[in-house]
């Protein structure tokens, strides 16, 4: 199976251990008399076998991108390097929108708000940082499909 397989399969699985999530908790009681609509039994028999499967995907995954090395990196770093500089560029984003709102005066009497820092420059170091973010995650994409699970 391919690192991306594996990665589909992980995030298909999350998603049906938060259906079990909430089978399990609309069956958790029911009035004097009435059975549930589901069986909890059958619900956590199901609970515990997502989570195992969950578990050795997980570890799959992780083992995968930890002996994965390309140019001298791992996958693992690449990811850790890719998600830094996302949130760095998130940051940026916001504080370069806030600097750029005009805030209106009504008279001049009243005090003047300035930006504290150059939005146009502050802009292009933004878009090239985010260039650098999608070529990262194209290469890391890439090596998902061809990188065989461990």
């Amino acid at each position: 199976m391919k690192l991306a397989e594996a990665l589909i399969l992980r995030a298909d699985t999350q998603k049906n251990l938060a259906q079990i999530r909430v089978r399990l908790v609309a069956n958790a009681k029911v009035q004097e008399g009435d059975s549930p609509a589901e069986s909890p039994t059958f619900l956590l028999a199901e609970l515990d076998e997502k989570t195992l499967q969950l578990e050795v995907l997980i570890k799959q995954i992780n083992k995968t991108n930890a002996l994965t090395v390309v140019d001298g990196k791992s996958l693992a770093d690449m990811l850790v390097e890719r998600d830094v500089l996302m949130t760095k560029v998130a940051t940026l984003r916001e504080f370069a929108k806030e600097a750029a709102d005009k805030l209106d005066r009504y008279s001049t009497k009243e005090i003047k708000v300035l930006s504290t820092v150059n939005v146009a420059e502050m802009q292009k170091n933004i878009d090239v940082l985010s260039k650098v973010v999608r070529e990262m995650d194209t290469r890391i994409q890439g090596l998902n499909w061809t990188t065989e699970i461990l």
